[in-house]
């Protein structure tokens, strides 16, 4: 990915360094997700009522929220295959990630949108999004 392209404020896009720090959090992420790891799961997300995680039936507002979800979720069936990735860096400490994913036996395409801000403790998820549609 190009380093040159530039927004308005003259904040760097995809710097190498930051784009694979987000690149490695993100792959941490799905690991724990079809793993279901809920301790990684709760640390990468920002521990804050702020955050938002809007998924297939569920719209979860507050880090409690997200984390009662998490813990309520079957822990069977989450294995999936991820498609068109796409991770961008905005300067050194805001990124987006957005995948495609499939799961054996169901026909409809998932999606999956993250908004990740670098704090003090590392990357965190502050923003989330998960639906599904029918293929067509």
């Amino acid at each position: 990915m190009s380093t040159d392209i530039n927004l308005p404020i003259n904040l760097p896009i995809n710097i190498p360094e930051v784009l694979a720090e987000v690149t490695a959090v993100f792959a941490r992420y799905e690991d724990a997700l079809v793993n279901n790891r809920i301790d990684v799961l709760d640390e990468l997300f920002w521990a804050s009522e702020r955050t938002v995680r809007y998924g297939g039936g569920e719209n979860l507002v507050g880090i409690e929220a997200i984390r009662a979800f998490r813990n309520a979720r079957p822990a069977t069936g989450l294995a999936r295959s991820l498609v068109n990735t796409v991770i961008t860096t905005y300067g050194r400490d805001y990124a987006t990630a957005s995948t495609e994913f499939f799961r054996e036996g169901d026909v409809r395409v998932g999606r999956q949108s993250q908004t990740w801000v670098r704090f003090p403790q590392g990357w965190r998820v502050v923003a989330a999004h998960v639906s599904l549609i029918n293929p067509g």
